[in-house]
């Protein structure tokens, strides 16, 4: 690589591959003078030195909040947990009370401790340094604590999941040559929608619904008029042809009315008694959702839904065709 290459480039193109290094995502938090809370997001954070136990940070000049950070004796390192997205978001953002609703621990000088995080560290300002467009901070740790949860990661100027992996689960070989490994997605989703539907079919058989039924039934809830051709493309993959089937069955029944939009156009409404089925199925399913879930933990369940998620846009870019258009 020349000189040039190393010494001129392009800023933006700098920040992109300093995207490609996967970091955590943090939440600093401190008090004013005055007494006020303050926090903010942060992907700078580090680790220094064991012993003495150091960490750091680093706040850029043009922020609101470094003249506060340059006179707290204390502050606060939150590592955030997967499913701390949101958080991480109303951190991040300007001119908002970013405490308000939340329930806060008390630290070390009074600074405020967020809740459920993966890790916390309490630091006592060591040294702070000028480095380029940001002044860096390097904390004594004074205490900490960490919980068993998955990280909330930052890459490529987007948030990603980590998820632990198990070192034991390999898959073992086939008996046939060219047979499929218990590493093969379909197994995998394959029997893992079985196992789970499974748990949630004697719901539906309870209240007299077929699996299709109950796919529309959810469809419905999702706006109050739902039309026949927003049905047809959301469930295009998933009904095809068993969808007028269900839909019939379902008006027969009392439950889905025939009713046109605004512009109208043909659609179908729930009926009172149809939204009250529904919300009793839907309620017993997110418990038994609930429970498996509950075996992964909040982190693990948040990178798989996120997985997930994105599995289903890539093979069936009509899935989201009902939430983009309520």
């Amino acid at each position: 690589m020349s000189d040039a290459q190393t010494t001129a480039f392009d800023p933006t193109e700098f920040r992109k591959a300093l995207g490609a290094f996967a970091t955590g995502v943090t939440i600093i938090t401190t008090r004013s003078a005055d007494g006020a809370p303050l926090g903010l997001t942060a992907n700078s954070f580090n680790s220094v030195s064991l012993n003495p136990p150091l960490v750091l940070w680093s706040l850029a000049n043009s922020s609101m909040s470094l003249p506060t950070f340059k006179a707290a004796q204390h502050w606060a390192v939150h590592v955030l947990a997967a499913d701390q997205e949101a958080l991480s978001s109303r951190f991040a953002r300007r001119g908002e009370d970013k405490f308000a609703g939340l329930a806060v621990d008390t630290g070390v000088g009074g600074i405020p401790l967020l809740q459920g995080c993966t890790a916390r560290f309490q630091c006592r300002t060591a040294f702070q340094y000028e480095g380029g467009d940001h002044v860096i901070f390097v904390g004594e740790v004074l205490s900490f604590d960490r919980a068993d949860s998955s990280p909330l990661v930052f890459h490529g100027g987007r948030y990603a999941h980590a998820a632990h992996r198990d070192p034991s689960a390999k898959p073992r070989s086939a008996y046939h040559s060219g047979s499929f490994s218990e590493d093969f997605l379909g197994y995998l989703l394959g029997r893992s929608h079985f196992q789970f539907f499974g748990q949630i079919r004697p719901l539906l058989i309870a209240a007299g619904l077929s699996d299709e039924e109950f796919y529309l039934l959810s469809a419905l809830t999702l706006k109050e008029v739902v039309t026949a051709s927003e049905i047809n493309e959301g469930l295009s993959n998933v009904l095809d042809d068993r969808a007028s089937a269900a839909i019939e069955a379902l008006i027969l029944r009392g439950l889905v009315r025939n009713v046109f939009d605004i512009n109208g156009r043909p659609a179908y409404q729930l009926t009172a008694e149809g939204s009250a089925c529904t919300l009793r199925v839907i309620t017993a399913a997110k418990s038994v959702e609930s429970q498996v879930l509950q075996r992964l933990g909040a982190g693990e369940a948040a990178v798989l839904k996120s997985l997930l998620n994105r599995l289903l846009q890539s093979i069936d870019p009509t899935a989201g065709a009902l939430w983009h258009n309520s």
